[in-house]
Formats: structure tokens, C-alpha cells, sequence
């Protein structure tokens, strides 16, 4: 028997909250062997972000290369990549088909509003990377920041609908706008996610959950999407697998009292 593996390439999260730490956990909730490129080391917790090392680009190549090498992986996501020219090697491998059911996370703030990507990653990523991303899930800050528009008129389901077509008109074969503060048809109790595949818009509904405990949903719901692609789900069933992972994990951890921000979720039903 050989079990299914995934590689995240990302940042390491010494909080243990998002990053490399919530992709390993949340590839093993799904069974998925874990396999990793970290592109940089963070000093952060659930309050703020203090130092940022990034590694080079040769090296975020070399642990690819490692991994590809030894390990059959059947999925791909990416999370923080720090640099431009991390972004540009990432994008070079993806070129040479080398990235399977590449799932791309482009992480530009952190929840705590540091800057998690240097000056020209937008461009890297609109030019080079997001063309060859089977899926693309940007938040609502970051799909306004790829496309250019105010982040304050992404404010219903429409404008999210609009926004995810123009990130495929970059090239992206999928985009899921995640809706974070949006309220669905006026309601707050809702949290909704639009992916749009090819000419169909699916909406998303889930309940909001009311908790300071959401630091890595991000990360763990590209992970968890990237998870159900190794497992052979379809682009839809992934998605709405992941959301459910990630809706009962802010469930579990929403009582929680880690640290005094914004804390981790629940990846393995350790909650109530």
C-alpha cells in the first residue's frame, strides 16, 4: 500500500497556526502524506508577525526537486512565497509540468495585516503563476489586489462572481473567491465562497462561525481542496469538501483559548 502524498510549498509559522504547520495537519486529516518546500521562515504568533526570513529561490527549488524525485505526488498547493522570484521559480517548475493539481494560495497579508509578499509578487503571480493554477483561491483583499479594484466594492455575490472571472481571464482554469466578511443576501450568518469553473458560478453557503479561532483557514482550506484532488475528487466535490473541513474546525476550536489573537483551528476534532 502506498498512501497518497501532497506537497505544500509555503512559509513556516512558528505559531503553529498557518503555513507549513497547518497544510501538515490538514493533508493528514485527509490521510494524505505530507511532503514540503518551506520558502520562509516566519518569527510570529497569534497576535503579529516580528521577522520574516526568506529562503532563495535555489533552495525552494531544491527541496521540489527532492521530494519530486522519491515521492509520487498527486497534488500541489502553494502558500506564502515571500519573493518575486520565488514566485517566478514556482511558476518555471509548474511550466514544465512538474506541479500536478496545482492549487494556488496567494498569500499576500497575514490575518495580523503584515505583508507577507515583497514589492513585484502581484505582478509575479498575474504574469507567471496564475496561468498555470488548476485552481486559485484568493480572499477578497488579495482577488482586489491581482485584479486591481477596490477591495470595498467586492460587497455581494456578484461583484465576488465578477472579480473570480477576471482572475480567469488571466489564464487560472478555476478561481474561489473566499467571502470572509461578505453577508450573503444580507444576512451575517452566512459566510460565502464563489468558484467559478469554466462558464458556472457555484455559490457557496456555510454558517459563520463567531470565533477569534480562524488563523490558517486560508492555508488549510487550499490544503484541504489540494487533499481531495490527491484522492481523486472532483474540482467541485474538493472544494466543497474543504469548506465542510474547515467550517467543523472552526467549530471545534471555537472555545479555544491559545494564545491572546487570533488562534488556530481545529484540524483533528480535539473541540466539542
Amino acid at each position: 500500500m502506498e498512501p497518497r502524498c501532497a506537497l505544500t510549498i509555503a512559509g513556516s509559522d512558528s505559531g503553529g497556526g498557518a503555513g507549513i504547520q497547518a497544510d501538515l495537519r490538514t493533508f493528514s486529516a485527509f490521510s494524505i502524506h505530507a511532503t514540503t518546500a518551506v520558502t520562509a521562515v516566519t518569527a510570529q504568533n497569534t497576535r503579529t508577525v516580528s521577522a520574516i526570513v526568506p529562503l532563495a529561490p535555489a533552495d525552494v527549488v531544491a527541496q521540489v526537486d527532492a521530494v519530486l524525485e522519491d515521492f509520487s505526488i498527486a497534488a500541489v498547493k502553494t502558500g506564502m512565497l515571500a519573493e518575486p522570484a520565488v514566485v517566478l521559480a514556482v511558476a518555471h517548475l509548474a511550466e514544465q509540468g512538474r506541479l500536478p493539481h496545482l492549487v494556488v494560495d496567494p498569500v499576500l497579508v497575514s490575518s495580523t495585516g503584515s505583508l507577507l509578499l515583497a514589492d513585484g509578487g502581484i505582478e509575479a503571480y498575474r504574469d507567471a503563476l496564475i496561468p498555470h493554477a488548476e485552481l486559485l483561491t484568493p480572499n477578497l483583499p488579495e482577488a482586489a489586489a491581482l485584479v486591481g479594484v477596490d477591495v470595498r466594492d467586492l460587497d455581494d455575490i456578484a461583484s465576488m462572481a465578477a472579480v473570480a472571472q477576471a482572475l480567469v481571464r488571466l489564464g487560472a482554469g478555476a478561481v474561489l473567491v473566499k467571502g470572509g466578511h461578505v453577508t450573503a443576501g444580507g444576512s451575517s450568518a452566512h459566510s460565502p465562497d464563489v468558484l467559478v469553473l469554466g462558464d458556472e458560478v457555484i455559490v457557496l453557503e456555510a454558517e459563520r462561525v463567531d470565533t477569534v479561532n480562524d488563523h490558517g483557514t486560508g492555508c488549510s482550506l487550499s490544503a484541504a481542496i489540494a487533499a481531495g484532488l490527491a484522492l481523486g475528487r472532483s474540482l467541485p466535490d474538493a472544494v466543497r469538501d474543504a469548506k465542510a473541513f474547515v467550517l467543523a474546525a472552526l467549530r471545534g476550536a471555537a472555545p479555544w483559548q491559545l494564545g491572546h489573537g487570533h488562534g488556530p483551528i481545529d484540524h483533528f476534532g480535539w473541540g466539542p
